[in-house]
C-alpha cells in the first residue's frame, strides 16, 4: 500500500446527533473516492460502517467503525461515531484519535442536543471543527435559518464557505466561496462552472464575510484588511488554515449524502484547509503539564489505544493511533500502563469490517492490530526504550443501574464471563456484584445501551438473561435501649444444647457501624463461649429483622448468662446471641434508613420548573441553584429508592439536553409510609421463596 508522509494524512470523526445523516456521508465520501463501488443505505443493512447485526435491526450506528480513502494524493482516515447519547464512550475515544470533528447537522432540524454535545467535545479536546449541513435536497430547506442559528447557539466563528444552488427538489450544486465557482453533479463526477448570474450578489456578499472572517485571525492580515487592500488568493488560504487550526473558524458546508451533491467540494476543502497531524499537537504525555508528543515518524513509537472490540471475523482488535515513530508488523511494544511487553500481529487499515494488511504504520496515522494479550481502551504502547504514558480518554460515570439475572440455573459463572468480556472493551460500562444487596449490577449511560448488551448476551453467547430493578442497599437501626434475654435450650436424648445470655442494645452516632462490648464478670459465661455470641450478633445483624437489611450504628453490650457443663457449646451461644440480638432491636424502636444520594442536574434555563417539580415529586430536597458555563445547576438531595431510570426520565423531560452527576451523601431515615412498603415487599419475597421450596 501505498506510504504518505504525515503532512499529507488527514484524520476526521463524523458527529452529531442521531439520523442526521452521517453514515450515509462516510458512504457516499468512500464512494467518490472509488474504495467501494455501489453505495449501500441504512435501510438495505448494507453500508461500510454499520456492519454489526444490531446496528441492522435498529437502524442506528451503535459502535464506531473506521475507514479511510485517498483523495488528491492525500490520504484521509474516517471515524464514523454514533449519534445516540448512550454511545458517548464511542465518540469520546474516536476524538482523541482525530485532528477534526465534522459536525453533520441535518438541514430540516433546529439545533439538536447531539450536535451542542458534539461541538463541546470537540472544543474540551481543542481540535478543529466543521460543520456540514446534510439533506439540503429535502422540501423546505432553509440555508440561511440554518446558518443563522449555529451562528447564535454555537458562536459567532461559524460561517459558510458553501451555500446552496436552489433547494428541495431543485438542489442541485454548491456555490464554493472560497473558489468562486459553482459545482453541480452529472452522472458520477462534478461539473465546475461559473456562479449563475442570479446567484452572484449573495455570493459576493457571503465571500466577504468569510474573507472578513479570516482577517480577524491574524493581526497582519487584520491590518491589511482594514487599510482596504485586498487580500491575495494565498494569503486567503493560509489565513484560513490558521482560523480552522486555532479554532476561530468553524466553516459551514452544506449538501446531500442522498444525492451526492457537495461531497467532492468538501473533499477538496478537508485536504486543503483543515489540519494534518503534523500541525497539531494531540498527544499530551501524562503528569507533565503542557508537554506534547511531536508528530514524527522518526521519533522513539508511541500510540494510544483509543477502542478496544471482539469481531467474530476477526477477534480481539485494538484501534489505535499512531502519535510518534514507526510501528512494523510483528515487532515487540511496551504498554506503559500495564508495565509489561506486547508482541504484535499483524498491523491493517480498516474499511468499517473489512480490513487492508499493511507492514508498517506512521506517526499520524489510525490502524489495527489483532490478539493484543493485556492491552485495553486507554493504554499507551511505546518504545521500551522511551517509556511514555499518553493523557488517555475520561469516560463519564455510569447514569443507570440494572440487576441481570441469569434464567437458567447454573449460567451465572458464563454470565459473568460474558460481561467482564464486554465490559473490558467499553469503559462506559461496569459490571460487578453489590456485596449489600448481593445482586450483579450491570451499569451504563442508558437503558438502550443494556438492551444492546442484553442482545448481544443472547446472540453472541448464547445465553437469555433477566433485567429487574436493582434493590436499593436500605440499612436497619434502632433509636432506643432494650435489655433482653436469649436462651436456647435443647434436649433431644444424650447430649444437649444449652446457652443463655443477657444483651443491652443502643443506638450509635450514625456512621459508628457496630460495637461489641463484653461485660461478664464472675464466669457467668466462660471466656471461650463469648466469640460465639458476638458471631451470632452479627450474623443477625447481616439477615436484618424489619426487611432483611444490614443492622448498622448499634452497640451491643454481652452483661449477664448462664451455661451447662455438659450442653453448653459454641453452637449453642451462638444461636442464643442471635435469639437476643433479634428480641432487643425489636423492643428498640427499630427503623430502616436510606441512602441520600446528592444531585446535580445541569439544565438550560427554559427547563428549570419541570426540573424542580421532579425533584420534589421524588421526596428530594433542592439544595440551590447555580450557573455552570452554559447550564444552570440544580442541586438536590434524593432517595436513591426514587432515582430508578432516572437517566431516561430526565432525558424526557428535558428532550435530551439535561444530564446529572450524582453521589452519595448519607443514610437517613426513611418516612413511615415508605418503611412499610419496603418491610411489605421484603415479607412477600420471603413468602414466595418458602414456596417455591
Amino acid at each position: 500500500m501505498k506510504k504518505y508522509e504525515t503532512a499529507d494524512l488527514r484524520n476526521i470523526a463524523l458527529l452529531g446527533h442521531g439520523h442526521v445523516g452521517k453514515t450515509a456521508l462516510n458512504e457516499v465520501i468512500l464512494y467518490d473516492t472509488k474504495i467501494i463501488n455501489r453505495l449501500g443505505n441504512a435501510k438495505g443493512g448494507n453500508t461500510t460502517s454499520d456492519y454489526h447485526q444490531e446496528e441492522i435491526d435498529r437502524l442506528i450506528s451503535i459502535n464506531s467503525s473506521c475507514a479511510f480513502c485517498e483523495w488528491k494524493q492525500n490520504k484521509i482516515s474516517i471515524i464514523d461515531t454514533p449519534g445516540y447519547a448512550d454511545f458517548i464512550g464511542e465518540v469520546i475515544g474516536a476524538l482523541k484519535a482525530v485532528e477534526t470533528a465534522v459536525i453533520v447537522v441535518d438541514a430540516l432540524r433546529d439545533l439538536e442536543v447531539g450536535t451542542q454535545r458534539a461541538w463541546d467535545f470537540a472544543e474540551e479536546e481543542k481540535i478543529a471543527r466543521a460543520i456540514f449541513i446534510n439533506k439540503m435536497d429535502k422540501q423546505n430547506t432553509d440555508f440561511d435559518k440554518i446558518c443563522g442559528y449555529l451562528k447564535d447557539k454555537l458562536g459567532v466563528s461559524t460561517i459558510p464557505v458553501f451555500f446552496p444552488i436552489g433547494k428541495g427538489d431543485d438542489f442541485k450544486g454548491i456555490v464554493d466561496l472560497l473558489k468562486m465557482k459553482s459545482f453541480s453533479f452529472a452522472d458520477t463526477d462534478y461539473k465546475e462552472e461559473a456562479i449563475p448570474a442570479d446567484l452572484e450578489s449573495r455570493a459576493k456578499d457571503l465571500r466577504e464575510k468569510l474573507v472578513e472572517a479570516i482577517a480577524s485571525c491574524d493581526d497582519a492580515l487584520t491590518e491589511k484588511y482594514l487599510e482596504g487592500t485586498q487580500l491575495t488568493e494565498d494569503e486567503i488560504k493560509q489565513g484560513l488554515k490558521k482560523g480552522i487550526r486555532e479554532r476561530t473558524i468553524v466553516p459551514v458546508f452544506c449538501g446531500s449524502s442522498v444525492t451526492n451533491i457537495g461531497i467532492q467540494p468538501f473533499l477538496d476543502a478537508l485536504v486543503d484547509y483543515f489540519p494534518s497531524p503534523a500541525d497539531m499537537d494531540r498527544a499530551k504525555v501524562a503528569g507533565e503539564e503542557g508537554k506534547f508528543i511531536k508528530a514524527d515518524p522518526k521519533a522513539p513509537f508511541s500510540a494510544l489505544i483509543f477502542k478496544t472490540s471482539s469481531e467474530s471475523h476477526m477477534g480481539e482488535m485494538a484501534f489505535f493511533r499512531v502519535f510518534s515513530g514507526t510501528l512494523h508488523g510483528g515487532s515487540d511494544v511496551y504498554n506503559a500502563n500495564k508495565s509489561h511487553s506486547e508482541r504484535l500481529g499483524q498491523l491493517c487499515f480498516m474499511i468499517g469490517k473489512n480490513r487492508k494488511e499493511v507492514s508498517e504504520v506512521s506517526a499520524g496515522d489510525i490502524a489495527t492490530v489483532v490478539k493484543l494479550k493485556n492491552t485495553t481502551t486507554g493504554d499507551t504502547l511505546c518504545d521500551s526504550k522511551s517509556k511514555v504514558v499518553i493523557e488517555p480518554m475520561e469516560f463519564p460515570k455510569t447514569l443507570i443501574d440494572m440487576a441481570i439475572y441469569a434464567k437458567s440455573k447454573g449460567e451465572a459463572e458464563k454470565m459473568g464471563n460474558a460481561l467482564n468480556s464486554i465490559v473490558r472493551q467499553d469503559p462506559t460500562l461496569h459490571f460487578g456484584l453489590n456485596k449489600e444487596t448481593k445482586e450483579s449490577i450491570i451499569s451504563g449511560m442508558g437503558n438502550l445501551q443494556i438492551e444492546v448488551i442484553v442482545s448481544k448476551l443472547k446472540k453472541k453467547y448464547g445465553l437469555n438473561v433477566e433485567l429487574r430493578k436493582p434493590r436499593v442497599p436500605y440499612k436497619e437501626t434502632i433509636h432506643g435501649k432494650s435489655e433482653v434475654q436469649g436462651k436456647y435450650k435443647k434436649q433431644s436424648g444424650g447430649r444437649g444444647q444449652y446457652g443463655d445470655v443477657w444483651l443491652k442494645v443502643e443506638p450509635l452516632e450514625r456512621g459508628k457501624g457496630f460495637e461489641f462490648v463484653n461485660k461478664i464478670v464472675g464466669g457467668a459465661i466462660p471466656r471461650n463461649y463469648i466469640p460465639a455470641v458476638e458471631k451470632g450478633v452479627k450474623a443477625t445483624m447481616e439477615e436484618g429483622i424489619l426487611a432483611g437489611c444490614h443492622v448498622v450504628d448499634v452497640k451491643a453490650i454481652l452483661f449477664d448468662g448462664s451455661y451447662h457443663d455438659v450442653d453448653s457449646s459454641d453452637m449453642a451461644f451462638k444461636i442464643a446471641g442471635s435469639m437476643a440480638f433479634r428480641k432487643a432491636v425489636n423492643d428498640a424502636k427499630p427503623c430502616i434508613l436510606e441512602p441520600i444520594m446528592t444531585v446535580s442536574v445541569y439544565i438550560p434555563e427554559e427547563f428549570m420548573g419541570a426540573i424542580m417539580g421532579d425533584l420534589n415529586s421524588r421526596r428530594g430536597r433542592v439544595l440551590g441553584m447555580e450557573r455552570e458555563g452554559k447550564s444552570h445547576v440544580v442541586k438536590s438531595q434524593v432517595p436513591l429508592g426514587e432515582l430508578y431510570k432516572y437517566a431516561t426520565d430526565l432525558r424526557s423531560l428535558t428532550h435530551g439536553w439535561g444530564s446529572y452527576k450524582m453521589e452519595f451523601s448519607h443514610y437517613e431515615e426513611t418516612p413511615g409510609p415508605v418503611s412499610q412498603a419496603i418491610i411489605d415487599a421484603h415479607n412477600r419475597e420471603k413468602e414466595a421463596a418458602e414456596k417455591e421450596k
